[in-house]
């Protein structure tokens, strides 16, 4: 009997070891895998590798362990559209083609140019089989600003960002297809879960590729923002019982769900926790998958937030410190808008459970990306790759400083130089306002302004904003240069 069971054994971890082999990738080609996980208005605070106390993200916390976690890594800006346009063109806000969230009829949001190029098409024009799965915001379904026209030889998913405000749509997109969610019955009931039915799409991505070439993986998941909604399973079950609510009262699903907004929700911390815990399952899925696939050992994971936590829908982003202790929350400039998680796995080439306080942006990802495929960056990228950094080299580049601008609530700039940080409001609406100045490592809540007894620093920081400013007439700022 016991040979019996040695051989069945045997067996078994031969065929494994097979299907691992065949699984993997033309061995003639080197080049490291790539997913891109971003996270939907999670904060910097919102996962327990950052001191999240509330809510358990063990996967997450895996990740970091196994890679690095990036303490002073920042977003595009501190909304949507602008954010995920400046990580897919390599060019921050003063630049990006698209700088604000403007939607468009019928459906959708401004298209991205075809002139622009995404680190999606670097990647599929070096030989990547590309892939994005969940929100995409940055054109519509046919226009040039298609994620098929942009890079992605495939697309699941919501198109339009604002119709991504409801985890129970009628509908989603399977590249140039309208996919119908019969069973939400046109948001009059909450039965198909949209970010369950995204996940299994992400995950049949890795099954079917094409096994002889290198994949890029972008995960645009929505959670955890708004609105507070989770199937009712045992993660919900859990958090329900760790707080004391006060309910939030929106429009429901029916026929207030026409009129825009969240749906109401009697249990908001603990549905807000059970969000970012079903992120996480959904981070653990990723990595399992890669594991049964034999690609854990040449795929880059990356795990990061668009923007800041958002405070709608009954979110509470003080009771969990979801900014970390940072100042501000989505559509700030201050760091607790852009300062976000970000963590790296690559197995036996980043150094395991370490920490790194490279000052890194989303801009940075296009010549990242590039150098990984063994290509050659656009020229009008304002990032640096930070290839060395990842695989642990002392020759790293270091940007001379880093720039946003935020269009919406009279206008907001700022600047990163070294430890200053200089930040303008109603930039738009009274260029002529004065700018505060803070000392990031002194102060990284950004509490005391210290602009007047640095007035030198404060007004070489203020040219550096009128310099990185260049006037778009799609998303019109104020051309300050003039």
């Amino acid at each position: 009997m016991q040979k019996i069971i040695f051989v069945a054994t045997l067996l078994f971890t031969q065929t494994v070891t097979l299907l691992a082999q065949k699984n993997k990738q033309n061995p003639n080609d080197t080049r490291p895998n790539i997913i891109f996980i971003l996270a939907d208005d999670l904060g910097y605070g919102d996962i327990a590798i950052n001191g999240q106390k509330h809510i358990k993200t063990p996967n997450i916390d895996k990740l970091a362990q196994q890679g690095v976690r990036f303490t002073q890594f920042y977003a595009g800006t501190s909304v949507c559209a602008p954010s995920r346009s400046s990580l897919l063109t390599g060019q921050h806000t003063g630049h990006t083609y698209i700088r604000g969230n403007k939607g468009v009829d019928p459906e959708g949001q401004e298209p991205i140019a075809d002139s622009v190029l995404t680190v999606a098409e670097i990647l599929q024009k070096a030989g990547y089989q590309t892939g994005a799965f969940g929100k995409w915001g940055l054109g519509s379904v046919g226009s040039e600003g298609d994620p098929n026209k942009q890079g992605f030889d495939q697309f699941f998913g919501y198109n339009c960002q604002t119709l991504a405000h409801r985890y129970y749509p009628n509908h989603l997109w399977e590249n140039g297809q309208k996919i119908v969610l019969e069973a939400n019955k046109n948001l009059l009931e909450n039965k198909e879960y949209a970010p369950d039915i995204i996940q299994k799409k992400a995950l049949d991505f890795v099954d079917n590729r094409v096994k002889d070439k290198p994949f890029f993986l972008f995960l645009p998941y929505i959670l955890p923002h708004a609105e507070l909604l989770v199937p009712n399973d045992s993660i919900l079950e859990y958090y329900k019982k760790q707080f004391n609510e006060k309910p939030y009262k929106g429009n429901d699903y029916g026929v207030e769900a026409t009129k825009g907004g969240y749906t109401s929700q009697e249990y908001p911390h603990a549905t807000f926790a059970a969000m970012v815990s079903r992120l996480d399952l959904y981070v653990g899925q990723i990595l399992e998958k890669l594991k049964q696939e034999g690609l854990d050992k040449n795929t880059l994971v990356i795990f990061t937030s668009d923007n800041g936590p958002h405070k709608e829908g009954g979110a509470d982003p003080v009771f969990f410190n979801s900014s970390g202790g940072f100042r501000g929350v989505k559509r700030d400039l201050y760091e607790g808008g852009i300062r976000e998680p970000f963590i790296a796995r690559w197995t036996n080439v980043i150094k395991p459970n370490s920490q790194n306080n490279h000052i890194g942006a989303f801009w940075d990802i296009l010549p990242t990306f590039a150098e990984l495929a063994g290509v050659k960056a656009p020229q009008d990228t304002d990032g640096l790759s930070f290839v060395p950094t990842l695989k642990g080299n002392k020759t790293q580049a270091k940007h001379a400083y880093l720039y946003w601008e935020f269009h919406e609530n009279g206008g907001k700039q700022a600047v990163r130089q070294g430890n200053w940080k200089a930040i303008k409001l109603d930039a738009s609406t009274n260029p002529k306002n004065e700018v505060e100045l803070y000392d990031l490592i002194k102060d990284p809540a950004e509490s005391k302004n210290i602009a007047k007894q640095f007035p030198e620093k404060a007004k070489e920081l203020e040219g550096l904003m009128n310099s990185s400013h260049v006037e778009s007439t799609l998303f019109p700022f104020v051309n300050q240069t003039k």
